[in-house]
């Protein structure tokens, strides 16, 4: 894993090897092992590696035969091995042991049509000097990032924001439309930013700079017709198994060793019982609990652990450990990321660190499968919406009245969570449930110059776009998707990428291999949703293949406890970085409404962790990255 930079311009001018060398220098985290420069008229590729496959000649960026097609790449490519047979059968000659120069040779046969053949997450940027052209892509689910910056003229690339804010051409000021999408959704999808000036590509797509000129294109998307539905129950999982290992199977290539991030949930522990189904005996496993019993999963992950005899790490995590890495976690999010277990993620991959290089994880298992409650709450309101006006009245007044607690998942914040999107269409009452600020919130919230800034904007709208167009057999389907679309690959896998690539460690994630999520796209929502049960044919998938107790748990989540950090050891933080003077000399947030969060927070009158934790992080990003 890797962090890649580049600057290309319209006219044939040499780059500034400083400017390059400075961009990659902020990416330094994500590639401690080795540097490498690529500068041309008209180009320059800046690369920060990570040692994975071939330690010895992977330095990039590297290129073809006669040098004209260079390339700087950040992922892995699973199936390069049976690419680089193949071409070497056409007559292409290889001086590296890495799956970056296959990308190359592939480009050279292919063009831009290679991506249809990589088994893989990547983010890349390949020169190709004949044609004078810059060709960008990201994988087709987003595992890794790619952002850009195009004035009209030139294009620079960065895997983070923070190198191409090194450049003077690029406007860094805040962008609402961004911090609007921010406060409803607590991540910013593409291909928005939190700056003006700088773009996301968007996963499943590519780029391609010629002659001044950027467009960008889709070259992948997820299908969620229901292809499978003829398949009997007992044949599907049968496949559905085989799949789940193959992919496993391929993310082991390497030169290092490799581990398994364990939470003791359903789908890590899946990964653990796919590596013993391939036959792999020597596993490590790494996991952190909590001192706090209501976040603590530590019975669960050592049960898994002792269950298929791992050799097994772990720590217990105690809050002055958390709360000390605040101020850290907030210097490598040069884009607000209000995801609360982005701390012990973080914790958890630099604990990780001090034994492998390589992870997999259990990510993407709940988007595909139907696993978050809210996908029952989503059946819940249908049957709630059928009940008699005077029924539902007292039983939203009973709601109301229900004493707050600031337990994880506890019950009257999801009780009272529900109620408030019920007035809302399905599609946005699900976004309520998932995010922060309602549209009435951020019309109060937000000051007059920002609300006039965002009139024309409607961050719902981002929902119906991405639907527009695309059929689907059910409403939950669009739901699956969405959350494919938006809180994994914007939320989650934007995390997962930052908290780890910061220690240096690649995590590779098995449920998102492409091949895999076609399959799994295709099985009928009600086999993934029945009733209330989620995650139906996954469950009976590997029910006799992972422990019981594992099997039959209820969904955790990887939290911590905000709620009452904000009432104890984050209260000095949080009354400071959202104090009335220094709300108004930031003209952002009108702070009477952010007052009134905070009193009834302390007062425990309402559980608002939510919506201070989203304004306290974007105050910690704008301390670091904001201001300019």
């Amino acid at each position: 894993m890797c962090g890649i930079c580049g600057v290309s311009f319209s006219e044939p001018r040499v780059p500034e090897k400083a400017f390059l060398e400075e961009m990659s220098r902020t990416l330094s985290h994500r590639g401690p092992d080795e540097e490498g420069v690529f500068i041309a008229p008209g180009v320059g590729l800046g690369h920060r590696r990570l040692s994975i496959i071939d330690l010895v000649s992977g330095t990039q960026p590297i290129g073809n035969e006669d040098g004209t097609v260079q390339i700087v790449f950040n992922g892995e490519i699973y199936n390069f091995p049976e690419l680089k047979r193949e071409l070497e059968g056409k007559g292409h000659r290889f001086r590296t042991r890495t799956d970056t120069e296959v990308i190359v040779h592939l480009y050279e046969e292919m063009g831009e049509g290679c991506l249809e053949r990589l088994n893989g997450m990547f983010a890349l940027a390949l020169w190709d000097d004949k044609r004078k052209r810059l060709f960008l892509a990201r994988d087709r689910i987003g595992i890794k990032p790619l952002y850009y910056a195009h004035n009209g003229k030139d294009l620079a690339f960065a895997s983070e924001p923070k190198a191409l804010l090194k450049l003077p051409w690029v406007d860094g000021g805040l962008d609402p439309e961004g911090l609007s999408h921010y406060l409803s959704y607590d991540f910013i999808p593409a291909p928005w930013t939190i700056y003006r000036g700088i773009r996301k590509l968007p996963p499943g797509y590519r780029g391609i700079f010629e002659g001044g000129e950027f467009r960008t294109e889709r070259y992948w998307d997820m299908d969620m017709g229901d292809r499978l539905r003829g398949l009997k129950e007992g044949d599907l999982k049968e496949v559905l198994w085989e799949e789940f290992c193959r992919s496993v199977r391929m993310r082991l290539i390497s030169d290092v060793p490799v581990g398994v991030l364990l939470s003791g949930g359903i789908d890590s522990t899946s990964v653990l019982a796919a590596l013993r189904y391939e036959g792999v005996s020597d596993v490590r496993t790494f996991s952190v609990g909590f001192e706090d019993p209501s976040f603590d999963e530590s019975r669960y992950f050592r049960k898994a652990a002792s269950f298929f005899e791992t050799e097994h790490h772990d720590e217990i995590l105690a809050p002055g450990t958390l709360l000390e890495i605040i101020p850290e976690v907030a210097s490598i999010l040069d884009e607000p990321l209000a995801d609360a277990s982005i701390m012990p993620t973080y914790l958890l991959s630099r604990f990780t660190r001090g034994y492998v290089k390589v992870a997999l994880g259990g990510d993407g298992g709940d988007e595909l499968f139907a696993g978050y409650p809210t996908y029952q709450a989503f059946v819940l309101a249908r049957l709630y919406e059928r009940m008699p006006s005077p029924a539902r009245a007292v039983l939203e007044a009973v709601v109301r009245r229900l004493p707050v607690s600031f337990d994880n998942m506890s019950f009257d914040f999801r009780a009272k969570k529900f109620i408030q999107g019920i007035p809302y269409p399905p599609i946005e009452r699900h976004y309520l449930w998932l995010g922060t600020f309602s549209p009435q919130e951020k019309e109060e919230l937000l000051t007059d110059g920002i609300r006039e800034a965002l009139k024309e904007s409607d961050s719902f709208r981002v929902l119906y776009d991405y639907l527009e167009g695309r059929a689907f057999s059910s409403e939950l389907g669009k739901l699956l998707y969405l959350d494919t679309k938006l809180y994994l690959q914007e939320g989650v896998l934007a995390k997962v990428d930052r908290a780890s690539m910061a220690h240096g460690l690649e995590v590779r994630v098995p449920f998102l291999d492409h091949l895999f999520v076609e399959f799994v796209t295709g099985i009928p929502e009600g086999l993934k949703l029945r009733r209330l049960k989620t995650k139906y044919i996954w469950k009976e998938t590997i029910r006799e293949k992972v422990p019981r107790e594992i099997l039959k748990r209820g969904k955790k989540g990887f939290g911590i406890p905000v709620a009452k950090w904000l009432c104890g050891e984050l209260r000095e933080m949080m009354l400071e970085l959202l104090s009335g003077e220094r709300l108004r000399r930031q003209g952002i947030f009108d702070p009477r409404p952010v007052e009134r969060l905070i009193e009834d927070h302390l007062a425990r009158r309402v559980d608002n962790r939510k919506k201070l934790w989203n304004l306290l992080i974007f105050q910690l990003w704008w301390d670091h990255f904001g201001r300019g």
